[in-house]
């Protein structure tokens, strides 16, 4: 069977790029060995803000009084309700996916592929049952959870992000191992509908490369919620009774835990894909890519997780636009990591754009601090009473827009008006010259750029 171009993979990098190689004309097919929409749709970002969305709004009704409105009665979660109508949202989505695929005129092959190899031209593309003789392939089939090799972990039932989404009922207290957005937000669920919940993380802080001053500032909001930290902390040994950590100083303590939930990242799913079988180049597990999306074999390029270098889903979407763009013109726009958005969706939601001062520090560039409490937009004290939250921008010596970090809700959603700007190379003028609607949240970013 010929076809101009296989995918491999049915994550949002995927099916994105099948949509818009249809569209330019090409004969697409589209291997999904599971269930179309990847990690990210099924196990991943959708089923997790589902959850989030309702221990928020229980979190939201049950501290109404404050705003006069009076529930009689207790507030009860139901966790077996939130579970269902997750799964609802996960059905419905999967599904426009694959109505998504019929209009676009994608075949979809359900079952792994692998490479094989080429025949002149073309390069062998396998299932178990068929071949497939295509001109260009895009690999996009994401990752998978990384399991440390922790002493112990074969005598507990320990969860990762699958299993925690599997569950219909909460754990009695979770112990989280772990500090990145993953385990954030599942930290975020828990301790909004009452579990008792552990933090464990090696390093010196919360979420990895983000801004370490919201980062900082989200911990602490955490823990006057009773949820409970141990930074710089290594987890030595798990048992029934719970999790051993040495601390920095070397002290040994066990953390009591009826559940555990690892999350430590996650790593490119590249076994089996026959990468060898064209001579491939790797990085370890992740798949080497020039800034078109590229492999070292001209006519095969990858996408998304599986390049190692952002693990997220928006990413993978504009990489899988960049290759295409680029299979069907030979050129187009390169790839750019400068500006990607970076978000929790924790309440309150914290979100980063371009470099951060650590980054700029260590790179010893200049740059000026610009910043204010959220507080300062009155729709946000309309919204989030006195809730503490921060807007900063960095800018260079040109006064254009190097980074921005937001703690607050809608960080998420303001985060992409900062991610254009530094795009385009936008000045702090240009950009305080727009007029921002009054009142909204955004108005922040207008107050910052005037201070």
């Amino acid at each position: 069977m010929n076809f101009d171009i296989a995918i491999i993979g049915g994550g949002p990098a995927g099916y994105n790029a099948a949509a818009q190689a249809s569209d330019q004309g090409l004969q697409v097919v589209l291997f999904e060995r599971a269930t179309l929409g990847g990690v990210c749709l099924n196990e991943g970002c959708i089923p997790t803000k589902s959850l989030l969305h309702a221990a928020h709004l229980y979190h939201d009704v049950a501290s109404s009084a404050a705003l006069g409105i009076e529930v009689e009665g207790s507030v009860k979660a139901d966790y077996s309700r939130i579970a269902a109508h997750k799964d609802e949202v996960v059905k419905t989505l999967t599904s426009g996916v694959a109505y998504k695929m019929k209009q676009h005129g994608v075949t979809v092959v359900p079952a792994s592929a692998r490479l094989e190899g080429q025949e002149g031209e073309l390069i062998r593309v396998a299932t178990d049952t068929e071949t497939y003789l295509v001109r260009y392939v895009l690999l996009a089939t994401g990752s998978e959870t990384v399991i440390p090799p922790i002493p112990g972990l074969d005598s507990v039932s320990y969860w990762t992000s699958r299993e925690a989404l599997a569950a219909t009922e909460l754990p009695k207290d979770i112990a989280i191992i772990g500090g990145g957005v993953i385990g954030m937000e599942f930290a975020d669920v828990y301790a909004s509908l009452g579990v008792p919940v552990t933090v464990i993380e090696m390093a010196p802080e919360i979420l990895g490369a983000m801004d370490k001053e919201t980062s900082a500032t989200l911990r602490k909001l955490f823990k006057k919620r009773g949820v409970k930290f141990h930074l710089e902390s290594k987890v030595v040994e798990v048992s029934p009774e719970g999790v051993t950590i040495e601390t920095k100083k070397g002290e040994r303590e066990l953390i009591a835990a009826s559940q555990i939930l690892l999350s430590v990242g996650r790593r490119p799913l590249s076994a089996g894909l026959g990468l060898e079988s064209l001579a491939i180049q790797q990085n370890r597990a992740a798949v080497v890519v020039n800034e078109y999306m590229q492999t070292s074999h001209p006519q095969v390029y990858a996408v998304g997780d599986l390049t190692g270098f952002s693990l997220l889903a928006h990413t993978a979407i504009r990489e899988g636009e960049v290759a295409v763009e680029h299979i069907v013109s030979g050129a187009g726009h390169p790839m750019r990591y400068d500006a990607i958005p970076g978000v929790v969706y924790t309440h309150p939601e914290l979100a980063g754009v371009g470099a951060t001062e650590e980054q700029l520090q260590a790179e010893g560039r200049y740059y000026r601090t610009l910043k204010l409490p959220m507080a300062y937009a009155g729709r946000y004290v309309v919204e989030q009473g006195q809730a503490p939250g921060l807007c900063k921008v960095l800018v260079d010596e040109n006064d254009r827009i190097l980074g921005c970090h937001i703690l607050g809700t809608p960080a998420s959603e303001l985060i992409l008006l900062a991610g254009i700007a530094i795009a385009d190379g936008t000045s702090v003028e240009d950009l305080r010259r727009h007029v921002f609607p009054h009142p909204t949240v955004g108005e922040i970013l207008h107050e910052v750029l005037l201070s």
